[in-house]
């Protein structure tokens, strides 16, 4: 494998490609619609996950621009020491290797995650969809070049075209180094690479993603919150799934009211326990183990709640460990909320739409971690490193 590249060299790389993909954009789009013709359409979350159109391609541009502008992650000083004998110790960031990015349906993954990983300094394989395949390796072919117009080897940025046994295979009995993979899509792809994986897996977990209507809660803010984090984009794994109303809420029918008019004027279905049968447009939950799903679809489960203690409690059990968010005027309750709830991001009256790279300000993300291990949440390019220790000595032994 190639020496590690300089800082320079990344940086000319990401504006290349930033470039070409400005060049090649009509094609890019127009490669893309096959891939869309070619879908069956059968899941509206991955469709619209598949789709590029000319804001992604902004999106693309911008992230590569952005990468390419931000502080070198790799060699970064983290701790120094000098022994008593005068070795002098230091631990700096130091790049993975290469590391393997097995995504679904998600073209502009080619290019973000791909970036990120590039920029710490690693060598990047990715494993796409078959769904996106005609997109992805229109995008691998416009990494290629650009790799090629700094002189750097092709060998930097590779695509595998497999099948699941031939992924399994590869996953399984690496015929290559492979020192981290990151697989991003549904649990179904997360339970298949963890069981075959024989190297660290950075764990993307499910969203299920709840909000608690606090009894203090400004209930115009709860509106605009739940609608927002429910309808505004059902394909993100920052979506809302459930809804937990406190019973103790001041006119608690009347926001219950409001709340089912504005979901249904937003085309969601709203399935509820049987506390609240009474209300229309509306069907009771058959089994309890709905709570635990996530759903990428225009569905909400709404529950009541008797206490903060019991909303905590909830969320825990059934939550993926994304993201929840209180709605409440009270400070110390939302601190309380915060400090117990077992997510990677929790939030005080906002939209769980936010836990995303380049809305946190780390310019992009790899993917969200449910994971507590190596990093938790959005996993950004400072966060995509391991690290060394480099020991300076003159002949000391011990």
């Amino acid at each position: 494998m190639n020496h590690q590249l300089s800082i320079e060299k990344r940086n000319l790389v990401l504006l290349s490609m930033a470039k070409l993909v400005e060049q090649e954009r009509n094609q890019i789009i127009l490669t893309n619609q096959a891939d869309l013709l070619a879908y069956d359409g059968s899941d509206l979350a991955m469709e619209e996950r598949l789709k590029v159109d000319d804001k992604k391609v902004d999106e693309m541009i911008l992230s590569l621009n952005q990468l390419a502008s931000q502080e070198d992650p790799v060699g970064v000083e983290r701790f120094h020491f000098v022994h008593d004998n005068g070795i002098k110790v230091t631990n700096k960031t130091a790049a993975f290797g290469t590391i393997l990015i097995i995504y679904e349906s998600r073209p502009d993954v080619t290019i973000e995650a791909g970036g990120i990983a590039f920029k710490s300094g690693n060598k990047i394989l990715l494993k796409g969809g078959k769904e996106a395949l005609k997109s992805n390796l229109k995008i691998v072919s416009l990494w290629h070049k650009a790799l090629e117009e700094n002189n750097v080897s092709k060998d930097w940025v590779e695509y595998l075209n497999f099948n699941r046994t031939e992924t399994q295979a590869f996953l399984e009995k690496p015929t290559q180094k492979v020192d981290l993979i990151v697989p991003r899509g549904g649990e179904k792809l997360i339970e298949f690479v963890k069981a075959h994986a024989t190297c660290p897996v950075i764990v993307s977990g499910r969203g299920n993603n709840f909000v608690y209507v606090h009894k203090e809660a400004d209930t115009d803010i709860a509106l605009k919150v739940i609608i927002n984090a429910k309808a505004s984009k059902i394909s993100a794994c920052n979506a809302l799934d459930k809804v937990l109303i406190d019973s103790r809420l001041p006119n608690f029918e009347g926001f219950v009211a409001l709340l089912n008019e504005a979901l249904v004027e937003s085309n969601v279905e709203i399935i509820v326990d049987e506390t609240l049968a009474s209300f229309q447009n509306t069907s009771v939950l058959k089994d309890e183990n709905i709570w635990y799903e996530e759903f990428l679809d225009y569905k909400i489960v709404i529950g009541t709640i008797d206490s903060e203690e019991h909303a905590i409690e909830k969320i825990n059990k059934y939550c993926g460990g994304h993201s929840a968010s209180i709605i409440t005027r009270n400070k110390t309750v939302a601190q309380e909320f915060m400090d117990n709830v077992d997510a990677s991001a929790v939030y005080q009256n906002a939209s769980t739409r936010f836990t995303d790279g380049g809305q946190f300000g780390l310019g992009g993300e790899l993917a969200i971690s449910t994971d507590k291990l190596h990093q938790r949440g959005p996993i950004g390019l400072q966060h995509l490193v391991t690290n060394k220790w480099y020991v300076y000595g003159e002949g000391q032994i011990r």
